[in-house]
């Protein structure tokens, strides 16, 4: 059980319980319950995830997400061609049976923002995620289109770092924030090239979440945003629409 091997029985449950003191019935069957619901698999289980399992896992039970997207678009917003283009360039090459898994399950992972309650979302984009074209540019067209309508979601928030701006503090990185419902702390997932990261240190997390809180100022409004995600997704459709005439 100490292990993770296998998890703990009710009557393991009461035993340690009486063992640490916890005498209060409530907290008893509180505990009791966490256990019982610790062993149920999580959907994303029955799919190879890997390390980003538990990621995933973690973001089933989120209240809210604040991330920080430098180079792509937030997989809570991706639109599925915009998963097959990004599926595209992975390294090592993954089959077409994989990358139709992969979509899947970021289509499964997006049902988190229509919940009840729904997972709160809010998102600031450097610019040059909106210019990078992943797939062409019909693809970023429909992706761009599909973002502002995610923001008609009283749960999601989309604000845009336009080059104007200059320089901010997150420029190398992306991140992303999780928070959990009371007593659970929250974390910082990092993902890298070939390895990931959960900060938990109090300290550490409040350094993410003042960074955060600055370039949520130094992003546009989000009234604003839409605007220019709106300008951008007319000049791809545009182009898009020109490539088929021609």
């Amino acid at each position: 059980m100490e292990t993770g091997q296998r998890g703990a029985t009710a009557r393991e449950i009461r035993d340690l319980c009486r063992l640490y003191g916890v005498s209060d019935p409530a907290e008893q069957a509180r505990i009791t319950r966490l256990a019982l619901e610790g062993k149920q698999q999580g959907w994303w289980q029955s799919y190879e995830l890997d390390y980003f399992a538990t990621y995933v896992g973690l973001e089933s039970d989120a209240t809210a997400i604040r991330q920080y997207q430098s180079t792509t678009m937030p997989g809570l917003l991706q639109t599925p061609d915009y998963v097959r283009a990004m599926a595209d360039v992975l390294v090592p090459e993954v089959s077409p049976e994989r990358v139709d898994e992969l979509v899947e399950v970021k289509q499964r992972r997006q049902t988190r923002l229509a919940d009840d309650p729904p997972l709160s979302l809010s998102v600031v984009l450097d610019e040059a995620v909106l210019h990078r074209v992943v797939g062409s540019p019909a693809v970023m067209a429909a992706q761009l289109e599909q973002l502002i309508e995610k923001t008609n979601i009283d749960n999601v928030t989309v604000q845009v770092i336009p080059f104007g701006a200059g320089a901010h503090p997150a420029m190398d990185s992306t991140f992303t924030i999780l928070e959990f419902a009371d007593p659970v702390a929250g974390v910082v997932y990092v993902e890298g090239l070939v390895g990931w990261l959960y900060i938990e240190l109090p300290q550490d997390i409040a350094r993410y979440e003042e960074v955060f809180d600055l370039l949520c100022g130094a992003a546009l409004n989000p009234r604003e945003s839409m605007e220019l995600i709106a300008s951008i997704a007319a000049n791809y459709q545009r182009a898009a629409t020109a490539s088929i005439d021609a």
